[in-house]
């Protein structure tokens, strides 16, 4: 059986590989790092117009209709490139709870513009410190007015459109609201951040017009689906981040000669190559059954997306780290590329929740699978036993 992607998928890949080795070398991600813009709007309009963005989008809602299978290889590319672009933002999170829940005329109006790049989304959901969480959400919707603060909101400085997640009523109930970030009452300010090609933003929002997305108080569980399909395209860019980081500590140990002999053929340094290989691996095998789940919508997606997501963010943080001690003195310098892959392994580690949220999650979907393996073994087991005892 063949677990791998198929050649039409590989040959997408590898597109995307060429067309970002042509755009998106190490020195335009430098550009925008040391630049006062915080993404490469030429860059991401290109996506566009080649299609990547749209990859999951159907044709006639602006997209080429591949599938998810396909954006899931061109994120792992985008990883790769550690490119300076708002995917996961406004194609992993916003994109993907339009086609989830917005109206026929919300996705008429909203995601041809978000697939060719015109536009961008992104999910404003946190408002402090901490783990999200019903209780801790203040902003409000009265009369269609939206009240209250986000923060941080990943890419709200560029947005077009956000997807906020409110209070509803006096209870812990949520509801999404899409608000158009250049109307009036919404006023934003950037926040400091360990990799500014990833921004993160204030957003205050003062009776701003907001548009209900899905049905009212079925927020939570939006989200909560949105973050599974959004961490599954997360882990590919942090495989590709993985992969690349891994290369470049290979190569490096290759060319760096010591005493005489090249670095790699020094047992600690291959160690260090073995263990970080190990990592990416299990990382790539974790984000492949996320893929699977997500393409096919199986009801396992909740429980691969958490698996991949430990998994793709330990693999991209272990790979990022050692590439820099591969590097040794060196890799701490601003003349090598070591440092683009740690701040954007540290940056996605915290994109979507914490480590220690997504680590709970899937403890608690393991132990949730076996209770009703339990379960349905104890009915089988009395099934049996009614079947022997008629049969006696």
């Amino acid at each position: 059986m063949d677990f791998d992607f198929s050649p039409d998928q590989q040959q997408l890949k590898e597109q995307a590989r060429r067309y970002l080795a042509d755009h998106c070398s190490s020195l335009a991600v430098r550009a925008v790092l040391d630049g006062p813009q915080s993404h490469d709007a030429a860059l991401w309009q290109g996506l566009g117009a080649q299609g990547f963005l749209g990859a999951a989008v159907p044709e006639h809602l602006g997209g080429s209709g591949a599938g998810h299978l396909e954006l899931c290889v061109i994120a792992e590319e985008l990883g790769r490139a550690v490119a300076p672009v708002p995917f996961s933002s406004s194609i992993g999170l916003a994109a993907e709870m339009l086609l989830r829940a917005g109206s026929s005329a919300q996705q008429q109006r909203w995601l041809p513009g978000l697939a060719s790049g015109a536009l961008i989304g992104t999910l404003a959901l946190a408002e402090q410190p901490g783990r999200v969480q019903p209780g801790r959400i203040a902003s409000s919707v009265q009369r269609g007015r939206l009240s209250g603060t986000k923060r941080p909101v990943a890419d709200g400085d560029i947005a077009d459109i956000a997807i906020v997640a409110t209070r509803d009523g006096a209870g812990d109930a949520l509801s999404l609201h899409i608000v158009d970030l250049h109307a009036a009452g919404v006023q934003r300010s950037l926040l400091p951040g360990i990799d500014p090609t990833r921004s993160q933003a204030e957003i205050v929002f003062s009776q701003a017009e907001a548009e209900p997305l899905g049905a009212a108080g079925a927020g939570a569980a939006l989200v909560s689906s949105a973050l599974d399909r959004a961490a599954v395209l997360m882990a590919f860019e942090q495989v590709g981040g993985a992969d690349k980081a891994l290369q470049t500590a290979c190569d490096y140990a290759q060319e760096r000669f010591a005493f005489g002999r090249p670095i790699g053929s020094m047992q600690a340094i291959k160690h260090m190559l073995a263990d970080m290989y190990v990592s990416a691996t299990l990382a790539r095998s974790n984000a492949y059954y996320g893929a699977w789940a997500l393409s096919t919508d199986a009801p396992e997606l909740a429980q691969a997306a958490a698996t991949a997501r430990v998994s793709a963010t330990q693999a991209y943080q272990h790979c990022a780290r050692n590439n820099i001690q591969v590097h040794g003195g060196m890799g701490f310098t601003w003349a090598f590329d070591c440092h683009l892959h740690y701040r954007r392994a540290n940056a996605l580690a915290l994109a979507l929740g914490s480590l220690g949220e997504w680590e709970d999650r899937l403890v608690g979907h393991l132990v949730g699978q076996r209770k009703a393996d339990r379960t349905t073994d104890r009915t089988t087991d009395r099934a049996t036993d009614g079947t022997t005892q008629r049969a006696a």
